[in-house]
């Protein structure tokens, strides 16, 4: 018989683990809410129409997509065969949704009537990408989304990467916070003559870091880039520096291309705020992000931790016009995601999980028999009702059983309800850790372990 498995870049979680992702979840929508975000939910599945021509060409071939119910060959057209998205819609309607943000775009077109802009709202839930597994790369992972649209101020800018300084400084993350515009790379790719090839540029631009300049240079030479222009980009990519500096330069780089120059204005004002609110995280301008995505129009967002290497652990932008696709045009939003499962592998790594995130009771009552039993029950019904997370060994097993029970579990203290403590109305906790055991009544019981 054939083993149970899962599909690759899957994963099961442990009650140990789930506490602790838990533990994220709940720190971030913690900060999520006091920012005034609010939450919303979307269906793990999408219209494909939804979906693609949103994330770009290599987006779209990520998606996972739902095979229709019943002969859903019989009505497909074959000609379309050579055609993967045409012929995709012919056979699959839906799919896994790729990412949170084109839902929520879909869900503000859908519901506009009843909602007040600025619109700020959160969202932590799973998405799918059909990607290759590899350290820090799953094919089904969960994002913590926040965004606001109806709004083009960079106020916004400055107050996702004040909620991204205050949840890393929780995690006891240090984090380095790249940021960059994509009317600077649009500006860029005026000035070297290719404005209309600006998605063909950044997405060789998004692979820099990992495959290097010179097979960028490649990438772009095999998409018909000329080696002019090519040559003209090369310096905007070896540009390093500090914010000020970079917009100095670029100032008299980008003199000619209006959209450059907002680009640039944007960034000078972002920098100048986060400096005036003596935001402590490091904040760097790199000019070689671009982050893959089509939608991004303004900032680009990008956060890397600095003592793992493990690619990002948020990121986000600015989108124009997102819901135009869907018909509601000139709604300017931005968001950020913070990626729970890279985070999560972070923390381990680093062991910066406090003690207190346990999957454990905290008290075990060991169980003498029926005797016993009815003072355990009542004792274990207060303790609960104190907020205290008890639980009553089942079985009358043999007390090294129930001792081996609580060590398995890492419950800290074990209390003992034999005959002689009932007579003497005080129970013996025993701390599993260090071995000590003290008498308690009730009340003083429920004090000590709160």
């Amino acid at each position: 018989m054939q083993k149970p498995s899962i599909p690759k870049g899957t994963r099961d979680f442990s009650p140990s683990e789930m506490v602790k992702r838990e533990y994220i979840f709940e720190t971030i929508r913690t900060v999520f809410k006091k920012y005034g975000y609010s939450p919303i939910e979307t269906p793990a599945m999408e219209n494909l129409t939804t979906l693609l021509g949103k994330y770009g060409e290599e987006g779209d071939k990520l998606l996972f997509k739902i095979l229709n119910s019943g002969d859903y060959l019989a009505k497909a057209d074959n000609n379309l065969i050579d055609d993967v998205n045409r012929f995709s819609l012919e056979i699959c309607e839906k799919g896994l949704r790729y990412d949170l943000t084109v839902p929520f775009a879909r869900y503000v077109v859908q519901n506009r009537n009843e909602i007040t802009f600025p619109f700020k709202r959160y969202q932590i839930q799973p998405v799918w990408r059909a990607d290759r597994p590899q350290k820090g790369r799953y094919r089904e992972f969960y994002q913590c989304d926040a965004d606001v649209i109806g709004s083009d101020s960079i106020i916004n800018e400055l107050e996702l990467i004040q909620i991204i300084e205050e949840v890393f400084e929780i995690f006891g993350i240090i984090v380095t916070i790249k940021l960059n515009n994509r009317k600077l790379l649009a500006g860029i790719a005026e000035v070297i003559g290719l404005p209309d090839r600006i998605t063909d540029i950044t997405v060789a631009i998004d692979k820099l870091e990992k495959i290097g300049l010179e097979k960028v240079k490649q990438e772009l030479t095999v998409k018909n880039i000329p080696e002019e222009s090519i040559s003209k980009l090369t310096p905007f990519l070896q540009m390093k520096g500090k914010a000020t500096d970079l917009i100095r330069s670029l100032k008299t780089l980008l003199t000619n291309s209006r959209i450059g120059i907002r680009g640039i204005e944007e960034m000078e004002s972002l920098f100048e705020m986060t400096s005036k609110l003596k935001i402590q995280v490091k904040l760097e301008f790199d000019l070689t992000l671009a982050r893959g995505l089509n939608y991004y129009t303004g900032a680009i967002i990008e956060v890397k931790a600095n003592d793992v290497e493990i690619g990002s652990v948020c990121g986000g932008g600015r989108y124009d016009d997102l819901t135009g696709i869907f018909g509601f045009p000139n709604v300017s939003g931005v968001g950020i995601s913070f990626g729970a499962d890279r985070i999560f592998d972070v923390m381990e790594q680093l062991k910066l999980f406090p003690k207190t995130v346990t999957a454990s009771s905290k008290l075990l009552i060991v169980n003498f028999g029926e005797e016993e039993q009815s003072v355990c029950l009542e004792l274990l019904l207060k303790i609960r009702r104190e907020g205290i997370s008890a639980e009553y060994y089942p079985d009358n097993a043999k007390l090294k059983k129930q001792m081996a029970y609580a060590n398995s579990k890492d419950i800290p203290y074990v209390l003992l309800v034999g005959e002689e403590e009932i007579m003497r109305n005080e129970f013996t906790l025993k701390d599993m850790e260090t071995g000590d055991q003290q008498s308690f009544s009730t009340e003083k019981l429920i004090q000590y372990l709160k």
